[in-house]
């Protein structure tokens, strides 16, 4: 028992740093890539590129929660590694896991639906890289308000 312990805390643990730095990296280029070719957009107007960057970041977040609920949905083929209960449909299926992943990202957790087993520290490590995340986006977003309203103002006068 003591070795299947183990193989199954390594699993848990490669699996949610593997999530965790999909997730991390996905997010960076986004916002990389933004800052990159926000300026060149010449042809819209200064307002409307916060609008964009609010839009290209929302799919980012989508993106980075459904890889989230497809490591929920890998991790409950393995029946040892854990399971869902509560108002769930009770196969553990993929929007189950979706919806999971949705209210554990924005630390929302309505509680409905529980991870048992070794699947809870996926979402203590999605909680926290949610949290990181979306905050790094308001900041991201601060910066870009701050750059792109300023010019709006000043084109005015």
């Amino acid at each position: 028992m003591g070795d299947n312990l183990i193989m199954l805390l390594t699993f848990a643990f490669i699996a949610n740093t593997f999530l965790a730095l999909i997730v991390i990296l996905i997010h960076y280029e986004v916002l990389f890539q933004l800052d990159k070719h926000l300026p060149k957009l010449a042809h819209i107007a200064p307002r409307f590129k916060v609008l964009l960057s609010v839009g290209v970041i929302f799919l980012a977040h989508v993106i980075e929660i459904w890889v989230f609920a497809l490591g929920y949905f890998t991790t409950l083929q393995f029946p040892l590694m854990g399971s869902l209960v509560g108002q769930a449909s009770g196969h553990g299926d993929l929007l189950d896991c979706a919806y999971l992943s949705f209210v554990t990202y924005t630390t929302v957790g309505y509680g409905e639906i529980v991870a048992q087993g070794y699947l809870r520290y996926l979402m203590g490590v999605e909680g926290l890289i949610g949290l990181i995340l979306i905050t790094w986006s308001a900041s991201f977003l601060f910066i870009e308000m701050q750059k792109y309203w300023t010019a709006s103002k000043t084109e005015k006068c």
